[in-house]
């Protein structure tokens, strides 16, 4: 299917169910109806070599983890914590990159993509919070890793299914309570033009740049929300790994390799996630950064954990690798 160039203005002139009037792709204030996302479309036919890249890393994270959640479901030996939180953590990837990548490949092959107002903020709702609710889950499996570690005699006590559930809820509740106001507080702000969005889906800093009033307050109040999330999930890894670290330091050599191995992946996994989210946030914040530049390095942001979380586990964990390869197995007699 052929990809076109369009120039979103000239998309708006040419709608006019949606407009009442357009000047340089501005519109009267009787509301927005619609924002059309302008994602990489001025790259031309050169978005198919991204529409193929970001294609074959979407199948390979819905694969992925779906395999990891299928083995840990199903094979008796993966029924500790760790294979729980993370059957979790692979869920909530799955769902973090289907709230945005969907719609982008459509935008690649569409020639323009367009995006209702509620469907929009349902988008952002969603991309945030699930973002978020994945750094609680890393949260909650530092924690277990320092009990595992810390603790190792009332493990099984301490991590009981009610807790490890409860752990899991609160991710949810507080990356819920934490973005819920923030989105609610940008449906109701005004929108009168222009609705072109410059990025790839619904991202609250590009939509917040077409809203018809003063935004001081809500750039303060996101960036608030975003660094106490941030903070929040960031201070406790950090806290539960120096407890880790100090109680590691009294262990001999064979224990030290051995709890090594046991928190290489999620430090690992905890390293990418939030080494990507400072990158995002810098080219937000460097004013000379091309909106196609910052709309690539967003992606790979919003893809690049959830592709690399299932790789990570499979090849660190030697029950995982086990697990799937005795799955596989039985999928071929």
């Amino acid at each position: 299917m052929p990809l076109y160039y369009f120039s979103p203005d000239s998309y708006l002139s040419l709608s006019s169910s949606h407009r009442s009037s357009s000047v340089n792709g501005t519109r009267e204030p009787d509301g927005v109806t619609f924002f059309i996302l302008q994602g990489l479309s001025s790259l031309g036919e050169k978005q198919m070599i991204f529409f193929v890249i970001l294609l074959l890393g979407y199948i390979v994270i819905l694969g992925g983890n779906s395999m990891i959640i299928f083995v840990t479901l199903t094979d008796p030996k993966l029924n500790s914590p760790m294979y729980f939180f993370l059957a979790n953590l692979s869920f909530v990837d799955i769902a973090f990159t289907t709230t945005t990548i969907p719609k982008m490949l459509s935008g690649f092959l569409s020639y323009v993509s367009s995006i209702s107002v509620p469907h929009c903020f349902v988008q952002m709702f969603f991309f945030v919070q699930l973002s978020v609710t994945s750094r609680g889950i890393l949260t909650v499996m530092a924690y277990d890793r320092y009990v595992a570690i810390c603790k190792p005699l009332h493990y099984t006590s301490i991590m009981t299914r009610p807790v490890r559930l409860l752990l899991v809820i609160g991710s949810w509740v507080f990356s819920t309570v934490i973005w819920l106001p923030v989105t609610i507080s940008a449906l109701f702000r005004p929108y009168c033009g222009p609705n072109v969005v410059k990025h790839g889906w619904c991202d609250p800093t590009s939509v917040r740049q077409l809203v018809c009033a003063d935004t001081s307050v809500d750039n303060i109040v996101s960036l608030f929300f975003g660094v106490v999330c941030l903070l929040t999930t960031g201070v406790l890894i950090l806290t539960s790994y120096i407890l880790i670290g100090i109680s590691v330091s009294k262990m001999n050599v064979a224990q030290m390799l051995k709890a090594f191995g046991t928190c290489a992946a999620h430090l690992t996994v905890v390293t990418i996630s939030y080494t990507s989210a400072s990158f995002v946030y810098i080219s937000y914040r460097v004013g000379n950064f091309p909106t196609e530049v910052r709309i690539i390095v967003a992606v790979l942001y919003a893809a690049l954990t959830p592709f690399l979380n299932p790789v990570i586990y499979s090849l660190r964990n030697k029950e995982l690798q086990e697990s799937i390869r005795r799955t596989v197995n039985c999928s071929e007699i």
